[in-house]
């Protein structure tokens, strides 16, 4: 299920975008990014509509997706 993200409280919305962030592991690009930095990048993808908010409820979890590749089926 797709959770409208514009409705999260800022400080949820911030807590889920960190957490992916760091659970995505180490960056090795030319150059190093600031957690900020990659929040941010997450929060203009969002507004983009170029990925989505998903929870998940069997495994009771919410994670991001391309928007391209969700499917309501899945």
């Amino acid at each position: 299920m797709i959770v409208p993200w514009q409705e999260l409280d800022p400080d949820t919305l911030e807590n889920l975008l960190q957490s992916f962030v760091l659970r995505e592991g180490t960056d090795y690009g030319e150059q190093e990014l600031s957690l900020e930095h990659k929040v941010e990048q997450l929060k203009e993808q969002l507004k983009r509509k170029e990925l989505v908010l998903v929870y998940s409820e069997l495994h009771e979890s919410v994670n991001l997706m391309p928007a391209d590749a969700f499917s309501e089926k899945d």
